[in-house]
């Protein structure tokens, strides 16, 4: 009989994450960063150099932010699996009792919280210490490479769409067309991302077009203060 295979959504939660996070992180800087300096009546060439200066700024960024604290996240795990492997070797009652307690906490009588204890240590002491006691599972480990590509990747993805609108609109209504173009894209982002990740899509794109069309907004007063003020 074949074997039943499932995709969860969980297995996504690292590279989605990322993913998600450097997509909306370039369209929203990217797109507030043109907005500001469009509204300090810059030239369009001084324009379109900022928003590649930004861009390969913040995919830098975003990869070494990204790296550092997901590397910090896999210490932790190596620290805690360091520690586990010390205590089953040294304290093995101790760490059977805490598993049988795990299971009479989650509805097992007495015997058979010690029979699974006994069982599953059996089969991988380590693994089942990892998974029940501290909640680690390979599915949500830290990998701070992945990681750091996934948000390098997606956040120059999303800052060249704002950018690519600075050549194709008129001087005039740069602003209005890169802001619009931006809100367009952070909704489908956040379509995209709800989707992929089993969550309510009406909510998602609210939320990233709200907090875009904030900072855009945010940045254009600050844009045309600094111009009128220069000038």
């Amino acid at each position: 009989m074949p074997r039943h295979k499932e995709a969860h959504l969980i297995d996504r939660i690292g590279w989605l994450r990322a993913s998600v996070l450097g997509a909306n992180d370039g369209i929203v800087s990217t797109a507030s960063l043109i907005v500001g300096v469009a509204a300090a009546q810059a030239s369009p060439a001084t324009i379109l150099m900022t928003g590649i200066a930004g861009l390969v700024a913040g995919a830098m960024s975003m990869a070494a932010g990204e790296y550092v604290s997901v590397s910090s996240q896999s210490d932790t795990e190596n620290a805690d699996r360091t520690r586990e492997t010390e205590e089953l070797a040294t304290v093995p009652e101790k760490e059977r009792e805490e598993l049988v307690r795990i299971y009479e906490a989650r509805g097992l009588d007495r015997a058979l919280a010690e029979q699974v204890a006994d069982k599953l240590t059996a089969h991988d002491a380590l693994a089942t210490h990892l998974r029940d006691e501290l909640g680690m599972a390979t599915h949500t480990a830290a990998r701070p490479v992945q990681a750091a590509l996934a948000s390098a990747v997606s956040f120059a993805i999303g800052a060249a769409l704002p950018l690519a609108m600075v050549p194709l609109s008129p001087a005039a209504t740069l602003s209005w067309t890169v802001s619009i173009a931006a809100l367009l894209f952070l909704a489908i982002l956040g379509g995209v991302g709800a989707k992929a990740g089993g969550a309510p899509m009406g909510k998602a794109i609210f939320r990233v077009t709200f907090w875009g069309a904030i900072a855009m907004a945010a940045t254009a007063a600050i844009g045309s203060l600094f111009g009128t003020t220069i000038a």
